[in-house]
């Protein structure tokens, strides 16, 4: 299956045919037109693709049950070890330090051997792995082990969303943010686990034992309902700027000079930065440093900024995660509706304008309301750019979401350090309002990053507004006459 996106700055984005199965695998020429018959065309997919459905979302709630079960058991784990806040601060950034370095690697090595076996390794990792957390002895133990996670968790990551691009591919129709949904709703589960498991005083290690073991039987299981991975078929090349830029990572002729091999260098530098990923990237950076800065900081400007009690801030967080929660349930029928582009720049306004609202204000319930609408406005934000980043290079899916989600990790690990030394300075309300104007950019950078409409609608389907129902209904109510 192929199509064309036009919307990536001035590039055209064409996919490479992958290999399928003839005949009964092939997508159904069904219009998208509302709910019930998306849900029929649902039931008409062939099995295969429900399977893969089922499949990735699971991934992705294996790795968001994981990664809330821990956060909420990290009161515990600081008290066991003895841990200062300074201390504990340093630990949590060796998770985070892993992300980092396995986003490098990951794309190359998912387009190596393919996306179905890092996926299961990590999301088995991914569950087993906190079971550590509760067993080691010293600080130098609980980094090292962290930072394994961190490269599970993002190895998992960068696999499972190249799963997602080739599942809402043969699907037909955006479904990344009902993806990441499952992510949010699986993290909310996982603290409410933890939760629990803390308030009956249960150790981290026997909690961490109890979740992991259905966990990793997921893992295991749901590997053989993946689809297989995308085949170049041909040297068709997606973003001519991608092409110089690999043409540049060349090696330069040994007889060379060395201004040519500068010029070599050069190109490659050029290419990489007028690349769309590139732009991807950074709005990426930017999304992700508003998402750390509202887990690290929401509490705590309600609690030291508003005067409220520490249960009462916990709920600025909460809002947050709620919302972010819900706008992904929407996601996809909006960038259907709306495109990506127009979803995006929407929820950077939607993001700016909650946060702004939640430091303009000092009423801690109009706070609480404005970090819920940064949530809501950042949602759907991270998941359609791994989407576009997936079809960026035809036959390299994997390698596009991982230099998106690389300088994501970037932006997640950054933001609370970030935040925390402008606060320093010029205080926390300031400090803040860094996100808002981050917000403001990604609104401003949609429109040269994104398609301006779905590319996943299937044929037969190009256009599903009003004028497109009317016209249907018309030529059905002619048919009905004769």
């Amino acid at each position: 299956m192929g199509f064309a996106c036009d919307g990536l700055g001035s590039h055209r984005v064409q996919a490479v045919a992958r290999t399928r199965p003839p005949a009964d695998d092939a997508l159904l020429d069904v219009p998208v037109l509302s709910g019930a018959r998306t849900a029929r065309r649902h039931r008409q997919m062939p099995l295969r693709l429900r399977r893969a459905r089922l499949a990735v979302l699971a991934y992705f709630a294996v790795l968001g049950l994981a990664s809330g079960d821990w956060l909420a058991r990290i009161p515990a784990i600081k008290h066991g070890l003895g841990l200062s806040d300074g201390r504990l601060g340093v630990a949590l950034l060796a998770g985070s330090a892993g992300q980092v370095v396995v986003a490098m690697l990951a794309g190359r090595l998912v387009h190596r051997v393919g996306s179905r076996l890092p996926i299961v390794v990590g999301a088995t990792c991914v569950a087993l792995l906190p079971i550590t957390f509760g067993l080691v002895p010293n600080l130098a133990t609980f980094m090292v082990c962290l930072f394994s996670f961190g490269l599970a968790g993002g190895l998992l990551d960068v696999a499972m969303n190249a799963q997602a691009v080739y599942v809402e591919r043969d699907f037909g129709r955006p479904m990344m943010t009902s993806f990441h949904a499952c992510y949010s709703f699986g993290a909310l589960a996982g603290g409410l686990f933890g939760g629990l498991f803390a308030w009956v005083r249960i150790a981290p290690a026997v909690n961490f034992a109890v979740v992991a073991a259905p966990m990793a039987c997921v893992a295991l299981m749901a590997g053989r309902w993946l689809l297989p991975d995308e085949i170049a078929t041909g040297p068709q090349v997606a973003d001519p700027a991608s092409a110089e830029a690999d043409r540049g990572n060349a090696a330069p002729e040994r007889v060379g000079s060395w201004d040519r091999r500068r010029t070599a260098r050069w190109r490659s530098w050029r290419g990489v930065l007028t690349s769309p990923l590139a732009l991807l990237g950074v709005l990426a950076l930017f999304a992700l440093l508003g998402e750390g800065a509202a887990d690290g900081w929401s509490a705590v400007y309600l609690r030291d900024g508003l005067g409220t009690s520490a249960w009462f801030a916990a709920f600025g967080f909460a809002a947050f995660s709620v919302t972010m929660a819900a706008g992904r349930l929407a996601g996809d029928r909006l960038a259907l509706r709306f495109g990506p582009a127009a979803l995006v720049r929407g929820g950077g306004l939607v993001a700016a304008i909650g946060m702004a609202t939640a430091l303009i204000s000092h009423v801690p319930a109009v706070t609480i309301i404005g970090f819920a609408l940064n949530g809501a406005g950042l949602s759907c934000i991270f998941p359609q750019l791994l989407s576009v980043a997936g079809s960026v290079r035809p036959g390299r899916t994997a390698s596009g979401i991982a230099a998106v989600a690389g300088m994501g990790y970037v932006g997640l690990l950054s933001g609370p350090v970030l935040i925390g030394g402008v606060a320093s300075i010029a205080g926390l309300t300031v400090a803040l309002g860094l996100p808002a104007l981050l917000a403001l950019g990604i609104a401003a950078g949609a429109g040269f990053a994104m398609p301006t409409s779905s590319i996943l609608r299937p044929e037969g389907s190009h256009q599903v507004g009003r004028g497109a129902r009317r016209g249907q209904r018309s030529r059905s109510r002619e048919v009905s006459r004769r």
